[in-house]
């Protein structure tokens, strides 16, 4: 069957190198259609294009890095899930008469050992992303993430969390179903799990919807994701009253990998291929892959008792500050 190549997905900031590309295009095809050797003068463009590309993507501002993180092809927790295990089930249901599409959970092999994997669904087009909400997960989809925890606790699985959603579902109906009970049962559940848990934030990681699959004993997070207590839109609409702002408040939320980094709440930064992640997803999910079977190695030489008053001490540190006086 006969396919046609998808058009690329071109960021307002990626245009000076989607000209230079087709411009290498025009005189490779005006040189073939001649039967003009340019080969060197290719060479040079390719170098240019490389240079210019590593150069945009190493000075992304945080609002540039808040388009990476939401680009429509950026890989997802499914892409993951399936490049990175030797084995995978998906398993539905919370046991409340619900299964949620936004949030998936299963179980696998990771490196020949069985894991619990969990983590928000985004959708591919609008029909997929209605049907997933966005990634969106209702309360149905946290009971039955801590559904499939409380099985990997009870026979001893290292849980692996992929984190990408701008926020848990926000309707009248979700709040009926006790949106907040579910996602505060889950904070404090996952402190109590035995077993290794490590959290990947892998685009875009929002408010409590975030954080109801966040709790961890590492917390890994790729280059070009971000993670905020809120959208820099909706801080912008706030704070200001303006959403156009919201550039302004994605530096001030400090929501970028090198920030939290630094303020010690995050562990890992994870590199992403030269163009993001959705340029190159395989080699995402080898990064992936590897820091994960790191991560646990290091994380099962712990004991039960000692990762859970790691992990306690973790997030009490977080929002610690010093007010230096006047």
């Amino acid at each position: 069957m006969a396919t046609t190549e998808r058009k690329p997905l071109l960021l307002d900031f990626e245009k000076p190198l989607a000209e230079l590309s087709n411009r290498i295009e025009q005189i490779r095809q005006l040189a073939e259609e001649n039967g003009v050797d340019v080969s060197g003068e290719i060479r040079k463009l390719e170098a240019r294009a490389t240079k210019l590309r590593e150069e945009i993507f190493s000075t992304l501002s945080p609002a540039q890095r808040v388009q990476v993180a939401r680009h429509p092809r950026r890989p997802s927790t499914l892409d993951y899930i399936q490049a990175i295990t030797d084995e995978w089930m998906e398993l539905h249901g919370d046991r409340c008469g619900t299964d949620d599409p936004a949030l998936i959970a299963g179980v696998a092999r990771l490196g020949g050992q069985p894991v619990v994997m969990l983590g928000q669904q985004k959708g591919r087009d609008t029909k997929d992303n209605i049907a997933r909400n966005f990634g969106m997960a209702a309360p149905g989809g946290y009971r039955k993430a801590m559904r499939l925890m409380e099985h990997a606790n009870k026979f001893g699985m290292p849980i692996l969390a992929f984190v990408d959603t701008p926020g848990a579902l926000a309707t009248v109906a979700a709040e009926h179903q006790g949106a907040g009970e579910a996602i505060a049962y889950n904070l404090r559940e996952m402190f109590s799990l035995d077993v290794p848990i490590i959290c990947t934030v892998i685009g875009e990681a929002s408010s409590g919807g975030a954080l109801g699959i966040g709790i961890c004993d590492r917390l890994l997070m790729f280059e070009h994701a971000v993670y905020t207590v809120i959208s820099p839109e909706g801080c912008a609409a706030i704070l200001w009253k303006d959403a156009s702002k919201a550039p302004q408040a994605a530096v001030a939320l400090k929501i970028t990998s090198h920030d939290l980094k630094n303020l010690g709440i995050i562990d890992q930064i994870l590199a992403e291929p030269i163009g993001g992640a959705h340029s190159d997803p395989l080699e995402a999910a080898t990064t992936l892959k590897q820091a994960l079977l790191d991560n646990l190695d290091e994380l099962k030489q712990l004991t039960s008792p000692e990762r859970r008053q790691m992990r306690y001490e973790k997030f009490r540190k977080i929002g610690v500050f010093t007010e230096i006086p006047h």
